[in-house]
């Protein structure tokens, strides 16, 4: 198992990280930093710079502006056009050479013949790209700065077989970094909670502009996105009013090429799921026009 993920402790002045859960031996922050470190890695070998600005670039600025993504919000896609399972398997491998030399480690892998060490690396690389590169990274609730869930949370019966793509309308504009997409996580879960009398935050996931998923009601809980349809289905918002506009390209990969696939793989989701704009399923203009000329083109839309 891989794993957990965590959150800080403040959206705005983090201090202390904690695991959501046990720690395997790879949580996802050991993940993200391995993964960072092979991309710096290779941007040094073909350019060498000053490690101040490579952080810099690499991670960005600013954290609370609409400036451009910085690169290490596409490390899932770029270590996996880096690697791919076949230079993982070898870098998994040649490691458990390194560990087997090692004095501490040596009795670990001294019973280990060839053949059971080259299938723990072919199934440690499979499973460590299954997670981190081939799912796209959820941001918890904790991270975002989540009220409570009022009341007790009614489970989903797994897998589902549909999914409900929504548009938020407000807040109107897409959020383009971790702060803006925050706050309107934030105001999206105080209005359904104070102004519609919801338990939480109606939709099962979020979607930013900045390159990353935002965990609502999440993968187990029934949310409150689609009338009449919440058990049914996941509801997935994007930010922003997507009437006479796309989202970016970026964001429409993260749920087409990211999360639904992520999905069925992981049997949350049906593999004969069926794909609905919310406007089929109610009174509503929702997604949008534009997006939903868009979904008409996915997998499974009807």
């Amino acid at each position: 198992a891989l794993g957990p993920a965590g959150c800080w402790d403040d959206v705005d002045d983090p201090q202390n990280y904690t695991l959501l859960g046990p720690p395997s031996p790879v949580p996802d922050a050991v993940a993200n930093g391995a993964m960072d470190g092979v991309l710096l890695g290779a941007r040094l070998a073909r350019a060498p710079v000053p490690l101040a600005e490579l952080l810099r670039d690499y991670y960005g600025t600013g954290n609370g502006t609409e400036k451009e993504r910085p690169p290490s919000s596409y490390r899932r896609r770029e270590f996996g056009a880096l690697t791919g399972p076949g230079k993982l398997e070898e870098e998994v491998r040649a490691m458990l050479w390194v560990l087997r030399a090692l004095p501490a480690t040596r009795e670990l892998l001294e019973d280990v013949g060839p053949e059971e060490e080259a299938a723990v690396a072919r199934q440690a690389a499979r499973e460590f790209t299954e997670v981190y590169v081939e799912c796209p990274a959820i941001v918890p609730r904790c991270m975002w700065g989540a009220r409570p869930y009022r009341g007790t949370p009614t489970p989903l019966t797994l897998p589902l077989g549909s999914v409900y793509i929504h548009h938020t309308s407000t807040p109107s504009a897409p959020c383009r970094s971790f702060a803006a997409c925050a706050r309107a996580m934030r105001s999206m879960q105080r209005f359904h909670q104070e102004t519609r009398g919801w338990d939480d935050i109606g939709y099962s996931f979020v979607v930013g502009s900045d390159g990353y998923l935002y965990q609502g009601r999440g993968w187990h809980w029934v949310g409150a996105h689609t009338k009449g349809y919440n058990s049914k289905g996941y509801g997935v918002g994007y930010v922003g009013d997507f009437s006479a506009t796309l989202p970016d390209p970026d964001a429409i990969a993260l749920v087409r090429d990211g999360l639904l696939p992520c999905a069925v793989r992981t049997g949350r989701l049906h593999p004969n799921y069926t794909l609905h704009g919310h406007r089929q399923m109610g009174h509503t203009d929702c997604p949008g026009d534009s997006l939903f000329q868009e979904i008409e083109s996915w997998r499974g839309f009807e």
